[in-house]
């Protein structure tokens, strides 16, 4: 398996923990979108492409993100399911409430794409400009007097 081209978006907002999105293509033939570049306690990480789980509420059949304590369309109090037991490394305030859509299987396979995303955000974030906020002038009045147009600043 090779990597052929990854794509990067950085987001803007220095001080978010999403720091990119990022897209991968493996052998010129499938498509990964939507692969984060999130800045963790320990540096930073690639989260790949995960969706919301969710349950049907038992009254109206209404589908409510798990976890939720009452229906977001009739309102009825659901059922708390129980957490499954906690894995090594997982987050239990995170713990099953998302699912990823496409991920590595072996540890080598997600060093590869990891190594290979990091190094193309690191290299878009030295080439980008970063955002900066545009200067602010005083507006300018124009005044036209017959042929002759004058401009004045505006004091503020």
């Amino acid at each position: 398996m090779e990597i052929s081209e990854v794509r990067i978006f950085l987001k803007e907002g220095q001080d978010k923990k999403l720091k990119a999105y990022a897209t991968i293509t493996i052998d010129n033939a499938f498509v990964v979108r939507n692969v984060k570049v999130i800045e963790g306690n320990k540096g930073l990480f690639v989260a790949m492409p995960s969706r919301k789980l969710k349950e049907p509420c038992p009254k109206c059949g209404f589908r409510n993100a798990v976890r939720s304590k009452f229906c977001n369309q009739c309102g009825a109090s659901l059922p708390q399911t129980e957490p499954r037991p906690q894995t090594a490394g997982e987050d239990a305030s995170h713990q099953s409430e998302h699912r990823d859509i496409a991920h590595p299987i072996t540890a080598e396979c997600r060093e590869y794409i990891q190594k290979k995303v990091l190094s193309a955000y690191e290299a878009e974030s030295r080439t980008s400009p970063t955002p900066t906020r545009p200067s602010v002038e005083p507006p300018k009045s124009r005044h036209v007097r017959g042929d002759i147009e004058e401009e004045n600043d505006i004091e503020l």
